[in-house]
């Protein structure tokens, strides 16, 4: 069973909408897929379309009251379930400080699960507290959803002090294995140039003793599209509300790369030939590394 934490404690990357598809499209995949929504807001609840009244069990319950996973989780769709939060989730960070252990709750919790689903993925809020702390702890990696913009990547630095301190002191096993492009825009300068200067922080870090040493940049990138603001407030994925608009192939392409499908990114290549006939081959691209540009900071 793979642990996934979706985490970024910069709001509006995506993260959100990362989780929820991502986790909709493996289950297209026929992957069990469990969602932990450990936001407060519920926007994960919400999206997958169960309403966060603070009546039915969440996970609140499960990190407050040791309830377990199985009696709060809800299926929404085949192989998909959604362990759910609501507003008294923010109530979980004052009611735990005081808890020995309290950051590895949420990993002894899981253990029942072991088996029972092919993914956890944990959307988490965008902070760095006692409830992404506990999904640090629970999971075995890390996507960081990344908005191609110099100050996102300027709280990356953060981020990656976070995960070495949990897996130093914590949870040994976790490392940061995936970024993902969100909210992509291909066709501006500073997108690539975002692109090129991660790509060659984390080509120096291959041979670090860090938890990002072996992450990637994934090939498939979560391109704006308007569907994909539009499906929350309908209660559904962007599987259901619109499968064939370019948020669903995208996220079908990242759902393939996890599973380690090898994800083509084509390219036009136009041909002149004999009599001026134009025609038009298609190639994958090269990978995005340039060691050449400059270091990001992570300070």
């Amino acid at each position: 069973m793979r642990r996934i934490a979706i985490i970024n404690q910069k709001g509006g990357v995506g993260k959100t909408t990362t989780a929820v598809n991502l986790a909709a499209a493996l289950a297209e995949c026929g992957q069990r897929v469990c969602v932990l929504d450990l936001d407060p807001q519920a926007h994960a609840t919400t999206h997958l379309g169960v309403e966060p009244d603070g009546h039915r069990p969440s996970m609140y319950d499960v990190l407050v009251n040791s309830r377990p996973l199985a009696e709060v989780r809800t299926q929404v769709v085949e192989n998909l379930w959604i362990g759910g939060s609501d507003i008294n989730l923010a109530a979980a960070e004052v009611e735990l400080a005081g808890v020995v252990g309290r950051e590895v709750i949420l990993s002894d919790m899981l253990q029942p699960e072991e088996g029972a689903f092919d993914f956890i993925i944990m959307d988490c809020a965008p902070s760095l507290g006692v409830l992404t702390l506990n999904a640090l702890a629970a999971a075995s990696e890390v996507f960081i959803p990344l908005q191609p913009h110099f100050l996102a990547l300027h709280g990356m630095g953060k981020l990656f002090e976070t995960t070495a301190l949990v897996a130093r002191r914590i949870n040994p096993a976790l490392k940061v294995t995936g970024i993902i492009l969100s909210l992509y825009e291909a066709s501006t300068r500073l997108a690539q140039d975002v692109v090129k200067d991660l790509q060659a922080y984390l080509e120096r870090s291959r041979s670090s003793n860090t938890p990002w040493a072996q992450a990637r940049i994934f090939n498939t990138r979560i391109r704006r599209n308007i569907k994909l603001a539009e499906c929350p407030s309908f209660g559904q994925s962007i599987f259901s509300y619109a499968p064939n608009c370019h948020g669903a192939e995208d996220y079908k392409g990242l759902a393939r790369e996890v599973l380690g499908e090898q994800s083509q990114v084509l390219t036009a290549r136009v041909e002149v030939g004999d009599r001026g006939v134009v025609t038009i081959a298609s190639s994958e691209t090269t990978p995005i590394i340039s060691p050449q540009a400059e270091p990001i900071s992570t300070t």
